[in-house]
């Protein structure tokens, strides 16, 4: 069982959020193309890359599979799959839903090199790591994305 920390600021992200957030990447890169196609680093880099695909009309999308989180504890970075058809990552976008500690962004970086790597949010620790992003949240920041989270009851402040 993963240990959480509690000096962690914990912030959620509705679909309608991640969704407008997205696009408004898409408008940052449009003009930074033009784009073989996207590499989507999975699992959290997917909607975007679904969202960007349709944006940027890209009808390439690949995969790299890198894991290096359990909940909310980083753990060792393994690759699991490298993308077959990016190559060095010349004229492909690569992207994320959020860089962190910066594990994964450097497994990714180094699988392709030449890549525009884009996020919808980075962390101090990882910015220089990433070429284009929407938002900059602190290190301490915890982001729910909505294919990770479900609506349930709350407590008011007042009764917890």
């Amino acid at each position: 069982m993963a240990q959480f920390r509690d000096d962690v600021i914990n912030h959620t992200v509705s679909w309608q959020e991640v969704h407008r957030d997205i696009k408004t990447l898409a408008h940052r890169l449009l003009d930074a193309g033009p784009w073989r196609g996207i590499v989507a680093v999975t699992r959290g880099g997917l909607v975007p890359a679904a969202i960007l695909a349709r944006e940027l009309d890209i009808r390439l999308v690949e995969t790299v599979c890198i894991l290096s989180y359990d909940e909310q504890v980083q753990g060792e970075v393994e690759v699991l799959k490298e993308p077959t058809a990016a190559g060095d990552g010349e004229h492909w976008l690569l992207i994320d839903d959020i860089v962190d500690t910066g594990a994964t962004a450097k497994a990714a970086r180094r699988l392709l090199p030449k890549a525009h790597f884009a996020s919808v949010y980075a962390k101090p620790d990882s910015r220089k790591l990433v070429d284009t992003i929407v938002h900059e949240v602190s290190q301490e920041t915890w982001i729910f994305f909505p294919w990770d989270t479900e609506a349930q009851y709350v407590k008011p402040l007042a009764e917890a």
